[in-house]
């Protein structure tokens, strides 16, 4: 009995489609934040973060900076004011019960301690 052309490339066709699938759903391992104490830099976070929603200046110098996440988001999204679901020009105030991820770095730019709420 011959096979069909078309049937005989569908089982690896679909046995590649699987893996892609599974790959692609595969969720990133958490970030260390500790290892990259004294080995991040404030535009290493840009990079990766985008703009940060809030900074202060402390007095010993350091700055501390705070990514808000978006809300019903996947831990780790940054809330910059952008795709979540309000009008142009419109963002929504940070609360007290709020997630975010924040860091801190020296006048070297260098991350010297961090905090997340979520």
């Amino acid at each position: 009995m011959k096979m069909n052309p078309a049937a005989k490339c569908s089982l690896p066709i679909a046995l590649f489609l699987v893996i892609a699938f599974i790959i692609g759903c595969a969720t990133a391992p958490p970030v260390d934040w500790n290892n990259r104490v004294g080995h991040y830099t404030y535009g290493q976070a840009l990079n990766e973060l985008g703009a940060p929603n809030r900074q202060s200046h402390l007095s010993n110098g350091t700055t501390e900076f705070k990514w808000f996440l978006q809300p019903g988001g996947p831990a780790g999204t940054p809330n910059n004011g952008m795709n979540n679901g309000f009008g142009v020009g419109q963002n929504v105030s940070p609360g007290f019960n709020d997630r975010y991820l924040q860091l801190t770095f020296d006048t070297n730019g260098m991350l010297t301690a961090w905090f997340k709420n979520y």
